[in-house]
């Protein structure tokens, strides 16, 4: 099963993204959750996603302001009542999982009680949504670490970024610390200088480790590529590349 991410480098209409991907034989997508990219009408992805015959993996929180969840202000608390209503829209549009950044940038505030008890209550209202969040390992993964570490439950769990491990932690194991736990995939490579979301196999990254990695963990979910097309492709085209990336990376899950 392949998942393609809905936003990065496509401005064609949802609809047609949707439908070119069920064609090429992808089975699901993943869905960027605002308006920031100018889709103002973001709610109905998942509807125009499903009619294209493609399930709705997870859907991915936006992240601006996310530093304030740590502070001791309205912001922080405001933006955590946001979180609240994406957790409801993640019921409400039957949506299993969402993705969550925990801290943005090279200098977030330092993790504390406050932040992490915002992020407990969040937990807490998916848990009475019976909707999973998944905690993305991004620059600074000690804040993963201090989420994940301190938050016990079924529905927490880990969103594993492979280009992110390798750029900015390669000389950590994530998938054996948290591969127990984890609900969710961005696929993509770099060359361990930046976040260049390139396609699998054209970077650095060890791709018969990571595969092999992946399926110690006993994850069951899809191959989800969360891709740039930086060459501007035709979208037959590119779609078809990361399609034949993907049938590849699945020899080497083993």
């Amino acid at each position: 099963m392949f998942t393609i991410y809905g936003n990065f480098g496509s401005d064609k209409p949802k609809k047609e993204f949707f439908e070119l991907a069920k064609q090429t034989g992808f089975t699901g997508a993943t869905l960027w959750w605002s308006d920031k990219y100018g889709d103002s009408n973001f709610r109905e992805n998942p509807r125009q996603a499903r009619n294209a015959g493609l399930h709705v993996d997870n859907v991915h929180a936006p992240y601006d302001g996310i530093n304030d969840i740590w502070l001791d202000n309205q912001d922080g608390e405001a933006l955590t009542n946001n979180y609240f209503k994406i957790v409801e829209d993640c019921a409400n549009y039957q949506i299993p999982t969402m993705v969550f950044h925990v801290s943005t940038g090279n200098a977030p505030p330092p993790f504390n009680e406050i932040g992490l008890n915002r992020i407990k209550r969040l937990v807490e209202k998916a848990e009475k949504h019976d909707v999973n969040i998944a905690f993305e390992n991004l620059k600074k993964v000690v804040y993963l670490e201090y989420v994940l570490n301190n938050i016990n439950s079924p529905r927490a769990g880990f969103c594993y970024d492979t280009g992110h491990h390798n750029c900015y932690c390669p000389q950590l194991d994530l998938l054996v610390q948290y591969g127990s736990r984890l609900m969710a995939l961005h696929l993509h490579d770099n060359d361990g200088t930046a976040d260049q979301h390139l396609l699998p196999l054209e970077g650095t990254i060890d791709w018969a480790v990571t595969m092999h990695k992946l399926a110690k963990t006993g994850y069951m979910g899809p191959l989800t590529f969360e891709l740039r097309n930086k060459e501007g492709l035709p979208f037959v085209a590119f779609f078809n590349q990361v399609y034949e990336c993907g049938k590849k990376l699945e020899v080497l899950r083993v």
